[in-house]
């Protein structure tokens, strides 16, 4: 991580990642870039459906290949870049057809680098097999739910699932929230870990860069008055005034409480939920 120099208060515990060590310093390929406008957390209405976002600095959608319908097709990574929509780093690739595409980056892999994806492809950072061929023990990200229709897990900085077993057609996936869920064998996962492990260790520092980034202030329940929050009112400073933790429609809310949909489709496709709060250390 790179510290500051205390020259000011904001920037006294603010730290950065060191992009100039850790990226290729290419220029993103234009071909695979779009514009893309800010919502501010609207729908189609204009009405707010995501509360706490607005603002935030211009930025280009990267193009990025999670299907990755390229099969037994060699590629060498050329470039390791920043990406403004998500936390770990992405890549350009070549494929030996001479098609380029951008993908997430596993930890490990650099520039020269090659990935393949195949159903015989062997064990190693960033190639791409079948759930079924990939033994237990083994991380893995990027992992699609339905065959063939694009990885939707496991795709943040430093992020891993473990393969723990295979049993009827389906391998069962610890993910990083601990829960233990089964995905089937025809679908596709990449091998390794995501890259940018450190992301999570950044300090913001200050109110001005959360702008940046597109984040607007959060006002505490407690700051509120009743007609506003289930957390609102009372003279000076109150508890929250409830035996749980809510959000401003009353639903659960917090450390430990099951928020889960009770009846959920996929309910059925887990072995073991995710370890909340305290018990999630232990």
């Amino acid at each position: 991580m790179k510290s500051y120099r205390p020259t000011t208060k904001s920037r006294r515990f603010m730290t950065t990642l060191p992009y100039r060590e850790l990226l290729s310093g290419d220029a993103p390929h234009k071909p695979l870039l779009k514009k893309k406008k800010s919502q501010g957390g609207r729908n189609a209405f204009g009405r707010i459906t995501t509360r706490h976002q607005g603002g935030g600095h211009k930025q280009r959608f990267r193009a990025i290949d999670f299907s990755f319908n390229k099969k037994d097709i060699p590629a060498v990574v050329e470039t390791v870049e920043y990406d403004p929509f998500r936390s770990a780093f992405i890549g350009r690739v070549l494929y030996k057809d001479g098609e380029r595409r951008y993908v997430i980056l596993p930890k490990d892999v650099k520039v020269g680098s090659t990935l393949i994806v195949s159903a015989d492809a062997p064990l190693k950072a960033g190639n791409r097999l079948p759930l079924g061929r990939i033994p237990v023990g083994t991380f893995v990200y990027n992992i699609e739910l339905s065959p063939e229709a694009g990885g939707v897990l496991v795709r943040s900085a430093g992020n891993f699932a473990e393969v723990v077993a295979h049993d009827a057609g389906y391998a069962q996936v610890k993910l990083p929230s601990t829960e233990v869920r089964k995905v089937s064998d025809l679908c596709w996962a990449s091998i390794g870990q995501v890259g940018n492990e450190e992301s999570n260790l950044v300090v913001i520092g200050k109110a001005g860069r959360s702008r940046w980034l597109g984040i607007r202030p959060t006002v505490r329940g407690t700051a509120m008055n009743p007609v506003d929050h289930p957390h609102g009112g009372g003279e000076g400073r109150q508890g929250r005034g409830t035996r749980r933790a809510k959000t401003k429609w009353g639903k659960p809310s917090g450390k430990g409480q099951k928020t889960r949909t009770p009846k959920k489709y996929s309910n059925v496709f887990i072995i073991s939920r995710r370890k909340v709060g305290k018990n999630r250390k232990g």
